[in-house]
């Protein structure tokens, strides 16, 4: 009993209280001067200029990021609607993806701005990929932290060209510290390396087609997570419909808005495609033979694609991916509809319904011609109920319950969208671009020169004498006042212009005197209104030139007014800014219109009393029929010859151009023979030309902004 009350006082604070009289510090862990205490501090301090969630950032999966990209490649190789329309110098969605910074919070979108805002106070009012270009750049040099301030304030104001303050600089530097969000990954490195510098795009065909089909068996997971987890996949598709299923995925995946369909292959779909790169029939056939020869020996995807690209070459890169995608659709339809023994075809139907890769295209058929035969059918009765009515015709025959002859075919769809001309000017259509003897290619930094040398005009032929102003006819000889002779392109056209009335198109360089070809055209018409007495019957002919600008219009009115003062003919302007009354009309008797004004009023019934009275349309600038204005030049030529072919009544048409490549398909649309047609090219041209043309190599925009400055500047 002692002993454990002893045990129990030897605990009390009496007795231990003075046994430690100084702590041994030595022994002790020094606690570091940071190091948390465990005491609950304020973080106010700690947290300025940041919020909660101001860090927070949406992310998926690597797998499904990897997918989306492959797509969106896939997606862009045939995108072409977002090239149209566009040009050299603006905004597009290469100089877009270039860009490498964009703010991820509210506040640093703000700072970002007003960054910009710097920047285009010192640069001048650019295009908006000019400005984020250049604040990548400065947001490199900001970010550096190798460089002094000294640095960093040269190297931005050589970038943006200016001398900027102290005060300017230092504002520069806070707006970089605010931006947080900032990171130097370069993303477009690697596609700078795949770029082709003779296109500038990727030349490569697809992706492996391995790893397409490795993901074909692979379970996806869903982007909206409305499937509850652990539910049992359902795999009750046979065979035949998975195959279905992905025959028209890979229909859709080429072109997912006009996907090729098996009703719109015949026998000679193959042939009318490639018609459109061999223009010669014979060309196109046999390379339409070979094509389908291929398509059948061909061992696999890879083999059929090098001897596509052997036999179509690199150029056809749409219509050889085509080909491999729908490879089986196109051979199988194909020999379907050029088959005429009854046997074969019978045996090639029974082939592809014994393979599940093919029977989905001979049920589509099918489905095609049984929904054909019901559109002809309802067609039929509603053009053949129309007829009855219009007609009044009760004895007609009633054709609810079957068709009649002419009735029975089905009608012909156009599709207008796919016969619009979106591009306008800005298509391409020659393959390759030759140069001239003696030109060459300088490359330089950023930049690289093409030469061309002026071409030496070319000598007169033997024979071959200026005509001169004398030998006109003496009421031709008053335009002329201040001319001796001719030059060689008018003295060669005097007998197609002056001495006859049919179509002509003259196709020369700038300066080689195509108005005086159009004042000799003029006065061919003047020549058939001389009275006897020498005055001129105005009343009887009215004659049209058709200028393509305003201000192209008010030139061509002050020179012809003073050029047909002596023959007292009128010339007025009719354009938007510059009406003309009925009775102006009826006293003017050269009209200078723009396409659209002319277009207008031959639309008009109304008008005819004095549009009837025209016997000369000159077309200036035809070659405007490839811009975006071209069809309502086209509607006003192709209303006019109807307007010949209703009335009988002649009407010339003269066509002055620049030169062009295409200048006998302008000549067939213009009616003109091959008498009437005239083409010189650059070695005519009275001042030889000299063309030098510059290409920016830098992919930056803010660096090609520089350049292009520095070019200006320096030629």
């Amino acid at each position: 009993m002692a002993d454990e009350t002893a045990r129990r006082t030897q605990y009390e604070y009496k007795a231990n209280s003075n046994l430690v009289l100084q702590a041994d510090r030595s022994i002790i862990d020094r606690r570091g001067r940071n190091e948390a205490t465990g005491e609950v501090l304020s973080l106010t301090s700690h947290l300025k200029g940041t919020k909660m969630g101001d860090r927070a950032q949406r992310t998926r999966p690597e797998r499904n990021n990897k997918k989306q990209k492959k797509e969106e490649d896939h997606a862009s190789k045939y995108d072409i609607g977002r090239f149209k329309g566009q040009t050299l110098l603006g905004d597009s969605a290469d100089d877009a993806s270039r860009i490498l910074y964009r703010p991820k919070t509210q506040e640093t979108k703000q700072t970002y701005e007003v960054l910009l805002g710097f920047i285009q106070e010192a640069i001048g009012d650019q295009a908006r990929s000019i400005l984020c270009g250049a604040a990548d750049e400065v947001l490199i040099v900001l970010k550096n932290d190798k460089l002094r301030d000294k640095d960093r304030k040269s190297e931005i104001e050589a970038l943006l060209s200016t001398k900027i303050p102290e005060q300017r600089f230092a504002f520069v530097v806070n707006l970089g510290k605010k931006i947080t969000d900032w990171t130097a990954d370069d993303k477009n490195g690697k596609e700078d390396e795949e770029i082709d510098e003779t296109y500038g795009v990727n030349v490569e065909f697809e992706d492996s087609g391995d790893e397409d089909d490795g993901d074909e068996n692979e379970v996806h997971e869903d982007e909206d997570g409305d499937l509850s987890e652990g539910e049992e996949a359902k795999m009750d598709y046979t065979i035949q419909e998975k195959n279905l299923n992905k025959a028209a995925a890979n229909d859709n995946f080429t072109r997912p808005s006009k996907a090729l369909q098996p009703h719109s292959i015949d026998a000679f779909w193959l042939q009318r495609n490639l018609s459109k790169v061999y223009p010669e029939a014979t060309d196109a056939k046999l390379k339409a033979q070979e094509l389908l020869e291929i398509l059948k020996t061909a061992s696999d995807d890879r083999e059929l694609e090098n001897q596509l690209v052997i036999l179509l070459g690199y150029g056809q890169f749409d219509f050889i991916k085509t080909l491999r995608t729908h490879r089986h659709m196109i051979l199988y339809c194909t020999l379907l509809a050029s088959s005429q023994i009854a046997s074969e075809k019978e045996k090639i139907e029974e082939k592809m319904r014994n393979d599940p890769e093919l029977v989905w295209i001979l049920q589509a058929l099918s489905e095609t011609d049984r929904s054909d035969n019901v559109l002809d059918d309802h067609q039929a009765r509603a053009s053949s109920k129309k007829r009855r009515a219009e007609d009044g015709d009760n004895d007609a025959m009633d054709t609810e319950n079957g068709t009649t002859e002419s009735t029975s075919n089905a009608q012909h769809v156009v599709n207008l969208e796919d016969l619009a001309f979106a591009q306008g000017s800005h298509y391409m259509a020659n393959k390759s671009c030759r140069l001239p003897d003696g030109s060459y290619r300088l490359q330089k930094k950023g930049y690289e020169e093409v030469h061309v040398p002026a071409l030496k005009p070319s000598a007169l032929d033997p024979g071959e004498v200026l005509y001169p102003i004398a030998n006109l006819p003496k009421y031709a000889q008053p335009a002329f006042e201040s001319y001796k002779v001719l030059n060689r392109i008018q003295s060669r056209m005097v007998k197609a212009a002056l001495e006859s009335d049919e179509n002509i198109l003259l196709c020369a360089p700038t300066g080689a005197g195509k108005t005086n070809v159009a004042l000799l055209c003029i006065l061919r018409e003047i020549g058939k209104h001389v009275m006897s007495d020498g005055t001129i019957n105005v009343d009887e002919f009215k004659m049209i030139y058709i200028a393509p600008m305003r201000s192209l219009v008010q030139e061509v009115v002050g020179n012809f007014t003073k050029r047909l003062n002596p023959f007292g003919l009128k010339v007025a302007e009719l354009t938007g800014d510059h009406q003309l009354s009925r009775e102006q009309i009826n006293e003017t008797q050269l009209i200078v219109c723009t396409p659209e004004k002319w277009d207008i009023i031959t639309r008009k019934g109304g008008e005819r009393s004095y549009t009837q009275l025209v016997r000369l349309i000159i077309l200036d600038e035809v070659h405007l029929l490839h811009d975006d204005r071209g069809p309502v030049l086209e509607a006003v030529v192709a209303r006019t010859i109807r307007t010949i072919e209703t009335t009988q009544d002649a009407v010339r048409f003269v066509g002055l151009s620049a030169t062009l490549p295409n200048y006998e398909d302008i000549a067939t649309f213009l009616n003109v023979k091959r008498e009437g047609l005239f083409h010189f090219d650059n070695s005519y041209r009275p001042v030889p030309l000299e063309q030098q043309y510059i290409g920016i190599t830098e992919k930056k925009a803010i660096k090609r902004f520089q350049i292009m400055n520095e070019l200006v500047y320096d030629k």
